[in-house]
């Protein structure tokens, strides 16, 4: 239902982040399977990337799927002050929808809720296992009218229970997302082998990584982020020919999708198709123009086939989007390289 109202709405609903991904929505399966440190990391670097980071619940009411429970009226730094709870505690605590609102302005239950979590963060909680907790309460304003502490009545301290022993919300008991390639091609099964095929390729294990991207293929046709993925693992297994058709069929879904082109590119480059290389560079150069890594391998191409000129004005060009990094310094002397280069063609 959210991603037809993504695509009514003219937008692009992907499992991936891209160059031209605006908003990151941070969903309760990934909270199941991340830990907390591996979150915080996601969350900073989306966060330096300029996106906008969305809950589940966020991104229903975004897109107008549901409705903002009423009586809101307290701003973030109210609620931070009233309750005592640490802003960053806040504001995961909020991205995974452990309040009522998924942000600003929050309701008195909000409040209610946000000094129960200091008190629980207080007694060694951390925030992840309060919300993972949480979820498995029901409704969460209900929480609003128990008392929550840590501990365990079977001896686990990482556990968030009502006192009085009515029940547990143990955590590590969140989801139970029934067994891996149950066979079900539905989006529970997709959603498995997609993350399956993301931990196999950061382990680096290209071979298996492209297989269960492929089987995400198989499912979804017209994922044009497992088609770049499968590309890229197979590029780095040493498979350029089936990468190239990856990158190419990632392309074709996603006319728009600049990495690809990049990433294209750069297969060319490394097979000595420098004309394609060059193409696909400016391909992706002319979709995002404050693509720098872009400018810079088209800079590299121009000077290694002799176009000093051409390359000059890429290394200027890319001097204008990053000047201080490593690859600033880099080419800046490539710059001086060129002018010396030019200045003795000159006098010659």
């Amino acid at each position: 239902m959210a991603a037809r109202e993504v695509a009514r709405q003219h937008g692009q609903l992907r499992r991936g982040v891209t160059r031209r991904t605006t908003h990151v929505v941070f969903g309760r399966t990934f909270l199941a399977k991340a830990d907390d440190a591996e979150i915080e990391r996601r969350v900073v670097t989306e966060l330096a990337a300029g996106r906008k980071l969305v809950s589940e619940n966020g991104f229903l009411r975004l897109l107008g799927l549901m409705k903002a429970p009423e009586a809101s009226a307290l701003s973030r730094q109210s609620l931070i002050d009233q309750s005592r709870l640490a802003a960053s505690d806040l504001d995961l605590l909020s991205l995974f929808d452990a309040f009522e609102h998924d942000c600003e302005p929050f309701s008195f239950r909000d409040l209610i809720l946000a000094r129960k979590y200091a008190g629980l963060v207080a007694g060694g909680a951390s925030w992840g296992a309060i919300t993972r907790s949480v979820h498995r309460s029901g409704p969460i304003a209900s929480l609003t009218a128990k008392s929550l502490a840590v501990g365990s009545q079977h001896g686990r301290a990482d556990a968030i229970y009502l006192e009085g022993g009515q029940s547990e919300l143990d955590g590590q008991l969140l989801f139970d997302l029934g067994p891996p390639n149950s066979g079900m091609y539905g989006d529970d099964t997709l959603e498995e082998l997609f993350a399956d095929a993301e931990a196999a390729e950061e382990a680096e294990d290209h071979q298996q990584a492209a297989a269960l991207y492929q089987r995400c293929l198989a499912i979804d046709p017209s994922d044009a982020i497992a088609a770049f993925n499968r590309a890229n693992c197979l590029r780095a297994a040493g498979h350029a020919a089936e990468a190239a058709h990856d990158y190419a069929r990632a392309i074709k879904l996603d006319p728009g999708f600049v990495e690809a082109w990049f990433n294209l590119a750069g297969l060319m480059s490394e097979e000595g198709r420098v004309a394609s290389a060059r193409r696909h560079l400016l391909k992706a150069i002319a979709l995002d123009a404050k693509y720098a890594d872009a400018v810079f391998n088209l800079a590299r191409l121009e000077f290694d086939a002799g176009n000093l000129a051409e390359a000059r004005r890429s290394w200027v060009r890319y001097l204008e989007l990053d000047a201080s990094s490593e690859w600033a310094r880099m080419a800046a002397k490539g710059i001086q390289f060129v002018d010396l280069q030019l200045a003795r063609m000159s006098a010659g």
